[in-house]
């Protein structure tokens, strides 16, 4: 027996904020996350450094930005020379282990060098390729293939659980990630467990996907039936632990990757600046001193790597460039930033910040978010006023009465891209547009986010 934490990472795939209870959505989908946030820390204001499957998890893995890795879009494997999670747990003393998507190696099975360090791995570099709902296919050690019975969702829970009985008498740092509520790619549909799409399908849907169509109507029961399916697995896990009496020395934490807009806000799901694609849920729960409540501040899932590593008590890297948030757990007087910071690949080359109020992005035209990570020059695509206008309807960029707004942002951006590495860049102003806000209809409000054509009245 061991008095060190154990830590837990519950990680989903694409699950937007606005699933969970805490969050308001009505349809009961996330008590067990929602009891999770009221008991423990509910990190309120939570958003992606990255709003791409295999960049975030570079973030998440090192604590430092896509950009920085080299990792900036997906298929680039993470590079053998970066320190992962795993490496600073196993030098602590910590047991590590992996179950679930990887996304971070060049093939499949993944070789043990790509693996981050994780000593127990049964995972799968893209999970949405090797395994179906129903056919949960990993690997071991050994690069064995393993079949697991059940959803999959339930195939990994039993696996993690199985892991945490295993290893009750040492400290243990587990990495659970799962591919739900992300779509199954070679069918392009939310394949959830059996009879839990049907719960769910033409129930409440969000405002802005309400306004803006795409592939809501036929999606969001899917996804709502993973989403359940995922709050029941969490249960289970903090059941287990609560009867293996471990509840009272592990830390849990369950966040995501990113969102997803269901492609109303360009081609596909995410990779966009809005909240539907870079806000996700995160809460901790912990032994009863590391609980802090509802915490208001802006949060980036790049400060979540220094988070965990401060909370058992391991020293935070200089190298990470996110800060932790035990400070502000414990109600510390300290200067925290006031806006998120977002990089944006592979649809475009894109940056963007979200401050308390205001929503802007910068994208660069001639470059392939592809093939470059970044670019010397960028110009201004979207400005939102969250307070008037949270469901990021109406774009103010170019306003003649937001121009004071727009270059304070600018240079907030600016320095926020400095502090992440990158060169200083060149921001070209938006053509200037007179007027302010005023009254539009949906057509003109699908007109300003698809970049289409509308008739003027």
């Amino acid at each position: 027996m061991t008095d060190q934490l154990n830590v837990i990472v519950f990680f989903t795939d694409q699950q937007r904020w606005d699933t969970t209870g805490v969050h308001g959505n009505p349809l009961g989908l996330t008590p067990n996350f929602d009891r999770m946030a009221l008991r423990g820390t509910h990190l309120y204001h939570t958003f992606t450094c990255q709003p791409v499957c295999g960049p975030a998890r570079s973030c998440l893995q090192t604590g430092m930005y896509a950009t920085t890795t080299g990792c900036y879009r997906n298929s680039i494997p993470l590079p053998h020379e970066n320190r992962t999670l795993a490496h600073y747990f196993k030098d602590a003393g910590y047991a590590t282990g992996y179950i679930g998507k990887w996304h971070l190696a060049s093939h499949e099975p993944v070789p043990e060098e790509e693996r981050g360090g994780y000593e127990e791995w049964l995972a799968a570099n893209l999970l949405e390729f090797s395994s179906d709902a129903y056919d949960t296919v990993l690997y071991d050690n050994d690069n064995r293939e393993v079949r697991l019975p059940g959803y999959r969702v339930d195939a990994q829970t039993d696996a993690a659980i199985r892991y945490i009985d295993r290893h009750q008498s040492e400290p243990f740092f587990l990495f659970l990630s799962y591919l739900e509520p992300h779509h199954q790619n070679h069918t392009d549909n939310y394949p959830a467990p059996d009879g839990y799409e049907e719960m769910y399908t033409s129930r409440w849907m969000p405002p802005d996907l309400q306004a803006l169509g795409g592939t809501a109507p036929q999606h969001l029961g899917g996804y709502y039936g993973m989403v359940k399916r995922l709050d029941e697995a969490l249960g289970r896990l903090l059941d287990a632990l609560k009867s293996l009496k471990l509840d009272n020395r592990t830390l849990v934490l369950f966040t995501s990757d990113h969102g997803c807009h269901f492609k109303t806000r360009n081609g596909e799901y995410k990779r966009s600046c809005h909240e539907s694609s870079i806000r996700i849920p995160a809460a901790m729960l912990g032994p009863s001193g590391m609980n802090g409540g509802q915490i208001r501040e802006l949060v980036s899932l790049i400060d979540l790597p220094p988070t965990l590593l401060d909370a058992a008590g391991i020293p935070v890297p200089e190298k990470m460039q996110g800060q932790s948030v035990m400070p502000l757990i414990r109600r510390e007087r300290i200067e925290w930033p006031s806006e998120a910071f977002v990089q944006i690949s592979e649809s475009q080359v894109a940056r963007a910040i979200r401050t308390d109020r205001w929503k802007y992005s910068v994208h660069a035209p001639d470059r392939s978010g592809w093939s470059d990570p970044g670019s010397d020059r960028y110009e201004e695509e979207c400005l939102y006023d969250l307070y008037a206008d949270p469901y990021e309807l109406h774009n103010l960029i170019g306003m003649d009465s937001y121009r004071k707004v727009t270059e304070g942002l600018r240079e907030r951006l600016m320095n926020r891209m400095a502090q992440a590495g990158e060169r200083m860049p060149l921001i070209v102003p938006a053509p200037s547009k007179a007027g302010g806000q005023r009254c539009i209809s949906i057509e003109e409000r699908r007109a300003d986010v698809t970049g289409g054509p509308v008739k003027r009245r």
